[in-house]
């Protein structure tokens, strides 16, 4: 007899479903067909003993199972209960009038019970889009698959479960979730805020104005000085995420299997911070069976690289083109999947390896040259995509022990948001770009406009400080950004002023 049962693949952050045929026939041999991996060859050996745990087997017979389509290779466990149902159904120890209604998806324990899956939210979305009833799947994936409307979740904890309710011997309880609902009930769940930071008022400007405008930023101070405190608290600050954005950071942490378990919606930004040690596949995606790497994981929220000259050269340098194009394209031989990667990158550095040059009190040990050669570890072409450098001072007794309330993350977010709205109204008619970060040359000059008042400031702050060619640009992005702080329309002199003091690695002389 042929069964014919359903469920999916995942590549990149979209999933393509696979028909498993199952067809008995006399005879003693088993075949998986269809390019099954390994993991997807060994289900026979866990199907065998979940069945037989539960009063059930596989057949004695001629059983050959194709995974169509046959060019797509199949990856993972999680195709134990579809391929399971399917020998069951097709051996008539359980009714198959209801089962090509539904996707059924789980990896299987040897006693039967269900493992949670990878990119349930993908699944979910591309069975509601070919017209599935429901879904099938381990409990602990279905909070996650019931943030899609309109398609039955059924979450089971057993094979067992998914046999009685195919005979018709049980209903299993569908799960509900109302999107909106558990979406905004987390909208803005922190456990920290920016008044827990005692003093950096400029710093915390810096930071206001990098959310404002979506810039990148790179904080360079001596240990103790609060850097990582402060990069930690800007998702508190930054515009909360919309339903579109939730949901397309939910699929590409559901593809990577860091939902965990019985989460539905991921409402609050990402906020990501790599070791040094990671690898430039860990960071930007890849391997043999492409994963999203720590960028697109960061996707609509902020990456942190803390002590950034540490990091490889090479790893920095592969995150070059995915700041400018906001995706990552990850290709092999027989297929490209492509990840996105719009994200805010926060970087922290100590000035020079012993962490003290330049600092109020201490003196730097290190010997001529040092500095100048640890900055250097970052690469001209990746500091030109920095539009803010902050020089970050260790904070003073008085102000650690001031019983002064600092200002509040929503306080500041609501100023964000407004600037946020001055530049969706300003680049509504651009596609692809959505804040002042992402204005390009062309349009720079249209958009941010100065006096003859600000063309003379501009031109002796260059002369001046000896800024290089790159830092004309970013000034007067990040001078549209405070202008639109201020609400003003105009670029003044004073937006100007501030946004010369954000290029600190650009002055000549600086690292000695």
């Amino acid at each position: 007899m042929l069964v014919k049962t359903y469920g999916s693949a995942v590549y990149g952050i979209n999933a393509t479903t696979v028909t498993v045929e199952t067809n008995i026939n006399p005879g003693v041999n088993f075949f998986l067909v269809g390019l099954p991996d390994s993991a997807v060859k060994e289900s026979q050996q866990r199907i065998d003993a979940a069945l037989k745990n539960n009063g059930y087997k596989i057949p004695g017979k001629s059983i050959v199972i194709n995974m169509a389509p046959a060019d797509i290779r199949k990856e993972g466990s999680s195709y134990d209960l579809t391929i399971a149902v399917g020998i069951l159904a097709a051996s008539e120890q359980i009714r198959s009038e209801n089962i090509a209604d539904y996707v059924i998806m789980g990896e299987l324990s040897l006693d039967g019970g269900l493992q949670p899956i990878k990119g349930v939210l993908p699944i979910a979305i591309k069975a509601r889009e070919e017209k599935f009833k429901g879904i099938i799947l381990p409990i602990q994936n279905a909070k996650e698959a019931a943030i899609v409307a309109e398609l039955d979740v059924y979450g089971v904890g057993n094979i067992k479960e998914v046999i009685d309710f195919f005979n018709g011997k049980i209903e299993l309880e569908k799960t509900i979730v109302n999107t909106r609902d558990e979406f905004y009930s987390k909208l803005n769940d922190s456990e920290v805020d920016f008044s827990d930071v005692k003093g950096q008022e400029n710093i915390k400007r810096a930071l206001e104005i990098a959310a404002a405008g979506g810039h990148n930023v790179i904080l360079i101070g001596p240990p103790g000085a609060g850097k990582t405190m402060l990069a930690k608290r800007l998702p508190t600050i930054l515009p909360p995420m919309n339903l579109h954005e939730a949901l397309e950071t939910t699929k590409i942490h559901s593809v990577a299997g860091k939902m965990g378990k019985n989460t539905g919606l991921v409402s609050i930004r990402p906020f990501r911070s790599p070791h040094h040690t990671i690898s430039d596949v860990a960071l930007v995606g890849g391997g043999g069976v492409p994963q999203p790497g720590e960028i697109s994981l960061a996707h609509n929220g902020v990456l942190f690289l803390d002590e950034l000259p540490e990091f490889k050269r090479t790893v920095l340098e592969v995150m070059r083109q995915p700041l400018e194009d906001r995706v990552v394209t990850i290709s092999r031989a027989k297929f490209s999947v492509e990840y996105p990667a719009s994200f805010m990158l926060i970087a922290s550095m100590n000035p020079c390896p012993c962490g003290y040059y330049n600092h109020p009190e201490k003196d730097c040990v290190c010997p001529p040259g040092t500095v100048q050669k640890y900055l250097n570890k970052i690469s001209g072409p990746l500091l030109d995509r920095i539009d803010i450098h902050v020089e970050v001072t260790p904070v003073s007794y008085t102000e650690l022990a001031a019983e002064r309330i600092s200002e509040k993350s929503i306080s500041v977010r609501e100023r964000v948001v407004k600037a946020r709205e001055i530049q969706d109204i300003r680049f509504a008619n651009n596609e692809g770009i959505h804040c002042n970060a992402q204005i390009r040359t062309k349009q720079l000059r249209e958009v941010c406009k100065i006096d003859e008042a600000g063309n003379q400031l501009l031109k002796t702050a260059m002369e001046k400080l000896g800024l290089s060619a790159r830092a004309y640009d970013r000034i007067l992005k990040v001078a549209r950004t405070i202008a639109d702080l201020d609400g003003s329309e105009r670029i003044e002199t004073n937006h100007l002023a501030e946004a010369i003091q954000y290029r600190s690695l650009d002055r000549e002389g600086w690292a000695g």
